[in-house]
């Protein structure tokens, strides 16, 4: 059984204020003559459910191409905030461990861990603000093993962080990340990811169909 987690790319779904909004229009109809209809979208990198790319944050790393294809398939453990934890949550090593070791005394870093922090542009609208990681769980996150952090929130970082510490620490030291997951209705476990970031040339980041399959 597959478990759909996206976003859908759509012009309802909330994007970061400014940025540009997903529209579908049209080159050709055929309610105009044309043999097809024929679409033409327009839509920021990060609408919807999507891969960043390093080049998001310092224009001399890969761009979307390079976003290693492995790295977003394969066993996934997902994690969840409690669901009234505080918009500006600070998600410590202590807490990481702690939702990792829930059934188990062993500390074991996943190779691939997602994140639902309930605050989601699933709700309706952008959230002011959610939790994220500090980098130093980041940082130790990925001295462990971790290649893969994924996030229901718009992004792994802070609203207003204009550094993007968690961005860096993920990035320098070979993991990515995945935003605007659909959590809401995944229990916490191990799954099997299927993320693969489309193809996309020259980008920053690159759009997702993102899919669980219980392990």
């Amino acid at each position: 059984m597959l478990i759909d987690i996206s976003l859908s790319f759509a012009a309802h779904v909330p994007v970061w204020p400014g940025d540009t909004p997903f529209s579908c229009g049209w080159t050709a109809r055929r309610e105009d003559g044309a043999s097809v209809n024929l679409g033409a979208l327009t839509m920021s990198a990060h609408a919807g459910t999507h891969a960043d790319a390093p080049l998001h944050v310092e224009s001399s790393w890969g761009a979307s191409e390079s976003l290693p294809a492995e790295v977003f398939v394969g066993p996934v453990h997902v994690i969840a905030l409690p669901s009234d934890c505080a918009a500006d949550l600070v998600i410590t090593r202590e807490l990481v461990i702690g939702l990792l070791t829930m059934h188990d005394t062993e500390v074991i870093v996943p190779t691939r861990v997602l994140c639902r922090t309930g605050y989601s542009v699933s709700r309706g609208a952008f959230p002011d603000a959610w939790p994220t990681l500090h980098a130093d769980a980041a940082v130790w996150l990925v001295n462990n093993g971790l290649r893969l952090w994924g996030t229901d929130a718009p992004s792994v970082d802070a609203r207003s962080s204009t550094a993007l510490p968690v961005h860096r620490a993920l990035f320098t030291a070979g993991a990515y990340v995945l935003e605007n997951l659909a959590l809401r209705d995944v229990v916490p476990g191990v799954y099997e990811l299927l993320a693969q970031p489309l193809a996309i040339h020259g980008a920053d980041a690159a759009p997702v169909r993102a899919m669980l399959r219980l392990a």
